[in-house]
């Protein structure tokens, strides 16, 4: 693909046949038929960004991207590796162009290591102070979790957890036996006896489908017996594909698992907004009225506290 160098500039994208394996014909022939986007189609496709995170933000690119593989859009995006990559650069030009902020788009793939240091003790004060969280679920006879198929589903919802104080664990597939116990030794700990939630999202595919099946198995597996667990999937499932309308597109050839599954769905093509939605009102749902109002008044006063008792001579 060649870097537009000025206003009239064109940016080649070439296809070959092999890239459209399991779209629809109708957009495999218009795609295949092609060999650049002009100026006019990629403002269209930039319109079609800037409409998706003016709905929702942060998302993450694949939020972006599998909404943007919808064939009903006046200029949709094809399911390759080509055409992820394409996006990506558009979302730099955008970026670097001042018309998408750069905190609009979330990547939790990657993190930097920090060491906190202090200019004196009112500042430790101050910053400590900041991390003091009251306990939100201490009254609700409850203990929740929210689990994900990837990271990047995790990079939308991380926000709205943290503010419900209810743990995230974005799984990354099928997750290895490791984390699952290191999950569930820590969930008996924090339960306390107490009825405990999983609340999970993710894809509607054959794999996709057995992965919460698999990580509340092996949940179980590793919990005492009887432990008081109740696993839902929120996310997707076949009655969200009608109500909202999703794009799906057929299964992978050669997929042999849950072979009635066969139209898929990405579980990032739920709007952003609507899935934050979905799994806050599930959590809130949980708490008792007020909760989180109450919570917030008493950290202000805490953190208030903490900063004078640590400044005090």
């Amino acid at each position: 693909m060649s870097s537009p160098t000025g206003a009239g500039a064109v940016v080649i994208e070439k296809w070959d046949e092999t890239d459209f394996i399991g779209l629809p014909n109708k957009l495999c022939k218009e795609r295949t038929m092609k060999t650049r986007r002009t100026r006019k189609q990629i403002e269209v496709l930039e319109r079609h960004i800037l409409e998706i995170f003016e709905q929702d933000n942060p998302q993450s690119v694949r939020h972006i991207y599998y909404r943007l593989l919808d064939p009903r859009m006046d200029e949709p995006l094809a399911k390759t590796e080509r055409e992820y990559n394409n996006l990506v650069y558009r979302l730099k030009v955008m970026r670097e162009a001042g018309r998408i902020p750069y905190s609009w788009i979330t990547d939790n793939t990657r993190r930097g290591y920090h060491v906190s240091t202090f200019d004196n003790l009112p500042d430790f004060a101050r910053q400590v102070a900041g991390l003091y969280r009251s306990n939100l679920w201490g009254e609700a006879g409850m203990y929740c979790e929210v689990w994900c198929e990837s990271r990047s589903l995790a990079g939308v919802l991380q926000g709205d957890c943290n503010e419900l104080a209810v743990s995230l664990y974005p799984c990354g597939g099928f997750g290895s036996l490791s984390f699952i116990y290191d999950s569930a030794m820590y969930m008996a700990e924090r339960a306390n006896g107490r009825q405990c939630r999983i609340y999970y999202v993710g894809d509607y595919d054959p794999a996709g489908l057995l992965i919460d099946k698999d990580l509340e198995s092996k949940l179980r597996g590793f919990l005492p017996d009887r432990f008081p667990l109740t696993f839902e999937r929120i996310a997707v499932n076949h009655e969200q594909i009608q109500l909202f309308n999703l794009p799906t597109k057929p299964r992978k050839d050669g997929e042999r698992r849950l072979p009635d599954v066969r139209e898929t769905v990405e579980a990032e093509a739920i709007p952003v907004g609507v899935m934050r939605n979905m799994v806050r009102s599930k959590v809130e749902a949980l708490l008792l009225p007020d909760a989180l109002a109450m919570a917030r008044e008493v950290e202000r006063e805490e953190k208030r506290n903490i900063i004078q008792r640590l400044s005090a001579p």
